[in-house]
């Protein structure tokens, strides 16, 4: 291992406690949402995705292990349609569970993605699952963890499928948003000589930060915090 990936690696150990920050439901937006009617909805929305580290970084993976544009599209695609089924399904019918337990295993989910970009199956002499239907089933559960946030708000009996549903359309927004620069940077680095090196910084740092991430979790669940 070189030097330059040992301090990324360092890196990676020192700020993801911060990430389990990212984009826990604060008084401030529910202010928004109290004050600014539906188009709030789609700004916290859009607000939560932009901020929500654990769902960008499994984006990233899977982005990193594909190469033409159809497949991204196609990836993106059917985890956009698993997460919107569980978003507004479980929001609508009610279903959560305990927010630290489901966003621990998002958090297996980067980890999961930087294991196989790293050959990890193969090492193991294992066969990898298909990763069309393991995206669809993450898509589900981060969806779940998006549904356990918009809960955890008071948004009331009025008009609350359009709310579930403009909150949706905000993480929507976001995500794309969000994979404009990612996908710009990955197809911009796969052009230099030095994306081998940069491909296993980077799912190394999915590898860490999942295992961080799901740590921080399972404390915050055992203790209460």
């Amino acid at each position: 291992m070189s030097a330059r990936l040992k301090q990324v690696l360092l890196l990676v150990l020192l700020f993801v406690p911060l990430l389990g920050f990212a984009h826990d439901v604060t008084s401030a937006d529910q202010e928004i949402l109290r004050n600014g009617g539906l188009l709030a909805y789609i700004r916290v929305g859009a607000t939560h995705m932009l901020t929500g580290y654990d769902h960008l970084l499994f984006l990233t993976g899977v982005i990193f292990f594909l190469k033409g544009f159809k497949d991204i599209l196609i990836f993106i695609t059917v985890f956009t349609i698993g997460h919107c089924i569980t978003l507004i399904g479980a929001t609508y019918a009610g279903i959560t569970a305990n927010e630290h337990l489901v966003d621990a295993v998002i958090a297996l989910s980067v980890l999961y993605k930087g294991f196989e970009n790293l050959g990890g199956f193969e090492k193991l002499k294992v066969k990898s699952p298909n990763l069309l239907l393991m995206v669809g089933l993450f898509g589900l559960i981060h969806g779940f963890g998006l549904s356990t946030r918009l809960q955890s708000f008071d948004i009331g009996k009025e008009q609350f499928l359009a709310k579930i549903l403009c909150f949706n359309l905000g993480v929507e927004v976001g995500q794309i948003l969000a994979l404009i620069p990612i996908v710009f940077i990955i197809t911009l680095s796969r052009k230099h000589k030095q994306f081998p090196a940069f491909y296993q910084a980077v799912n190394w740092y999915l590898v860490l930060a999942g295992i961080g991430l799901f740590a921080y979790q399972l404390y915050g669940y055992f203790t209460g915090h």
